[in-house]
């Protein structure tokens, strides 16, 4: 399933601190979750990682206004707008945050420490320069939403047809049970996003939980190859699809404020 990458913690926590909207104690601590601690390197002015707080204050003064998510995979860089320098290290950590308004981003390089059982997180941002182009492969939270109802729906039916356990009433109850585990009350954007985005991004989640619930049940009764390949065919596109529309709810603040909605 799509999990919520700290890309969109970042990118959802920021956009709302850069509006006004939140304090800044309340965005730091949504956006570390339940990492041990975030720290951003090679902010400029600073010789030294920094916290979030100062790190956010200071590109807000350098000039960014917003913050946009890429999700970059091989093949797709979803998201990206370079040079290439930032590029590859944003696919080698499958995310990033690109700043709108000053050419800076953010790659995330998570840590472990710790004993085995008493394991904590430290996440180490990296300021780097970035293009100031449009990000690729982007689509709008319309385009998002048609194409997540469609690709679900044929998705649905090709797993139907192939009898694959993760379609179907199964899929339901699973994708029920995962809700029923969410945790109560918590908030799928940080405040000042429309409702389209959160839909949007709750569809792109329960996509994910189709595909991630089809590829972890084995073959099903795909028992060909011929079946096991179209199983794949109707996977890829779906996921990839999915992570479109998530990248269009986190960046949808900021195409907003681009087209003059806010």
């Amino acid at each position: 399933m799509l999990s919520e990458p700290r890309s969109g913690r970042l990118a959802s926590w920021g956009n709302a601190l850069i509006a006004g909207l939140v304090s800044p104690d309340d965005a730091v601590l949504a956006i570390v979750g339940e990492d041990a601690v975030h720290r951003v390197e090679g902010v400029p002015g600073e010789s030294a990682p920094v916290g979030l707080t100062l790190a956010l204050g200071r590109l807000r003064t350098l000039g960014v206004t917003g913050l946009r998510v890429a999700l970059p995979m091989p093949g797709h860089p979803l998201g990206l707008s370079g040079p290439p320098e930032f590029n590859a290290r944003a696919l080698e950590a499958g995310e990033a945050v690109v700043g709108h308004g000053a050419a800076f981003g953010l790659v995330p390089q998570v840590r472990e420490a710790g004993p085995a059982g008493d394991v904590h997180v430290e996440v180490v941002w990296h300021c780097l320069a970035v293009r100031e182009a449009p990000p690729a492969d982007v689509p709008s939270l319309g385009e998002a939403e048609r194409e997540l109802a469609e690709s679900l729906r044929e998705a649905t039916e090709v797993l139907t047809r192939l009898d694959v356990a993760g379609s179907g009433p199964v899929a339901e109850a699973a994708i029920d049970a995962y809700r029923a585990r969410a945790e109560p009350g918590r908030e799928v954007l940080a405040p000042g996003y429309p409702p389209r985005a959160v839909r949007v991004l709750e569809l792109a989640r329960r996509v994910g939980t189709l595909v991630s619930l089809a590829g972890a049940n084995g073959h099903g009764g795909a028992v060909s190859a011929s079946e096991m390949a179209a199983r794949g065919e109707a996977l890829r596109p779906v996921e990839r699809t999915a992570r479109r529309a998530q990248v269009a709810a986190y960046n949808s603040v900021v195409e907003e404020r681009e087209r003059g909605v806010r």
